[in-house]
């Protein structure tokens, strides 16, 4: 898998594929719409790239301190982007 719509469209599966990176793995069970699923993937990651991913899910959880803390540990700043666009950037970042 190696673009946006080629991700997206394995949203129809039940499963991700067990060769998604576990951001990308997040990602898809947050496309397919299970918050809890999406965040038990990178919760107890200590990197850079899961506090992304995890200040993402906070901030669509609509937990603005916990985001904050998050992007704070990834190095970056919350976006003025929509979640979807946010969303679309992440996966972009991870394939």
């Amino acid at each position: 898998m190696t673009t946006l719509a080629e991700f997206k469209a394995s949203l129809n599966l039940e499963q991700p594929s067990d060769q998604l990176s576990v951001y990308l793995k997040s990602l898809w069970y947050d496309g397919k719409g299970d918050w809890h699923q999406a965040h038990a993937q990178v919760d107890h990651l200590k990197d850079p790239a899961s506090a992304w991913v995890h200040a993402y899910l906070h901030r669509k959880e609509g937990d603005t301190w916990n985001a904050d803390y998050w992007y704070g540990k990834a190095h970056k700043t919350r976006p003025s982007l929509s979640l979807e666009e946010e969303w679309e950037q992440l996966v972009l970042q991870f394939l």
